[in-house]
């Protein structure tokens, strides 16, 4: 401690002398205190843990579909403590997997997304998905056999040894086949026979179908009687109930200029020359939910939207074709992850969850699809959605040996459909014959094999 003291002079101002007072006598010193100890820094809290934010999107076929998907988006998010942003797709003038392969190459697709059957090897091939086999693996209750085997086929094929059960691609959403969608008033008003009773008759067959359809459509105006809209499924399910099909049995030729495949074309070629179909390129589901339709053909995921009509409507399954079968599909997409995610394992959580039966169950509780999980169980609750309707028809067409939805291994899906599409096209809206489209298609869609 330092001891002050005041200073004693002698000032001399103008040649005046003053005297100095003493100044006062200084403190006694204190007695040195210790060292006082340095403090220690405060330490900051720990950061939180960064929020983990996902986006993911499915391809939904109406509104009200896309509804039914955000309505449970943020129940995952809650459930895996993560922010999850759903995107409906399917919007833009490029095709939804277009969109998709784009914004892969760019860096800038969703960490999860959901893809046809048909697209699994395309995207697989050119090294777009994440193997989910190892965080699958380490999943308590986790199983391939939960679900269906007919994707789980292609959804554990491993292209490089042509193994199954290796790999794991994704995991499937739902599964669905086609039913046709009735107008029930517009078939009572034309006086024709319920299609759901010609059914339980084993009756409901392509020439009742046709006759139904002629009588509706004779209401004149511009009701019709059938729709079904521009893709691969519904034409295919003429040529499958003709005992044909896209491919030979090993998936790896070209089957569209098959006598059977050709006979289907040729039948669906009738409806739009006899002017009793919607026109091939249209889409067939505003005029059936305005009530100008008789029969629109397509899958439990249209459920949703057609709900919401004002006119008595039901499903019947699809007539049977030459064949003695119905000519089905089992249709089915998968949730699959970007293989560039930044939060793989977060991913496949959401993807998991997304199949668990609470989740599978509230979606098929709106009617959008019938869930991918296997088991009598299954089935019984899925008919008691809606259970003023023929949810049976669903059922019966999942039990009348209907063709899997499944992807090229041995090609290019893409291609293959990008060559059928076009002529199946010229063909519906009459620009060329049936003959002529036998007489070519395998030479164009056979290019698709092998790439």
């Amino acid at each position: 401690m330092k001891t002050t003291y005041r200073l004693i002079g002698l000032m001399a101002i103008a040649g005046l002398t003053l005297a100095a007072c003493a100044a006062p006598v200084a403190p006694p010193a204190q007695p040195a205190q210790p060292a006082q100890p340095a403090q220690p820094a405060a330490t900051e809290a720990p950061a939180a843990p960064a929020e983990i934010s996902l986006r993911w999107r499915t391809r939904p076929d109406n509104k009200e579909e896309a509804d039914v998907y955000a309505s449970i988006s943020d129940e995952v998010a809650q459930k895996l403590g993560i922010k999850l942003t759903y995107e409906p797709g399917g919007s833009e003038t490029a095709s939804y997997q277009d969109v998709l392969r784009t914004e892969l190459a760019a860096g800038t697709a969703p960490d999860v997304f959901w893809i046809p059957g048909t697209d699994i090897a395309d995207f697989v091939q050119r090294g777009l998905l994440l193997d989910l086999r190892p965080y699958a693996s380490a999943t308590e209750g986790y199983s391939d056999s939960n679900y269906y085997p007919e994707p789980m086929f292609h959804l554990t094929y491993n292209p490089a040894t042509g193994k199954t059960g290796e790999v794991l691609w994704g995991l499937p959403r739902d599964v669905s086949t086609f039913v046709l969608y009735l107008n029930l008033d517009l078939i009572n008003e034309a006086g024709a026979p319920d299609p759901r009773e010609l059914a339980k008759e084993g009756k409901w067959d392509w020439a009742a179908f046709k006759e139904v359809a002629e009588k509706v459509n004779a209401l004149g105006g511009d009701i019709k009687g059938y729709g079904m809209n521009a893709w691969w499924g519904p034409f295919g399910a003429f040529m499958n109930a003709a005992g044909g099909g896209f491919f030979n049995a090993e998936r790896n030729a070209c089957n569209l200029n098959s006598k059977e495949s050709l006979e289907g074309l040729a039948f669906a070629r009738s409806l739009y020359d006899a002017g009793i179909a919607v026109p091939y390129g249209e889409d067939s589901e505003p005029p059936f939910r305005a009530g100008k339709v008789g029969m629109f053909q397509n899958g439990r995921w249209a459920t949703p939207g057609i709900s919401t009509v004002t006119f008595n409507w039901d499903v019947v399954e699809l007539p049977k074709g030459p064949s003695g079968h119905m000519g089905n599909w089992l249709f089915w997409g998968a949730y699959v992850v970007n293989k560039n995610t930044k939060h793989p394992e977060a991913a496949w959580k959401v993807v998991n969850a997304l199949t668990q039966p609470d989740i599978q169950a509230k979606v098929a509780a709106r009617g959008t699809n019938i869930p991918s999980r296997v088991g009598e169980a299954v089935f019984a609750e899925f008919l008691k959605i809606l259970p003023e309707k023929n949810n049976q028809a669903f059922l019966n067409g999942l039990a009348d040996k209907p063709t899997a939805e499944g992807p090229l291994w041995t090609g290019s899906w893409p291609d293959f459909d990008k060559a059928m599409g076009a002529k199946v096209s010229d063909v519906l809206t009459g620009k060329l014959s049936v003959e002529d489209f036998g007489k070519t298609i395998c030479d164009e869609a056979g290019k698709a094999f092998n790439k």
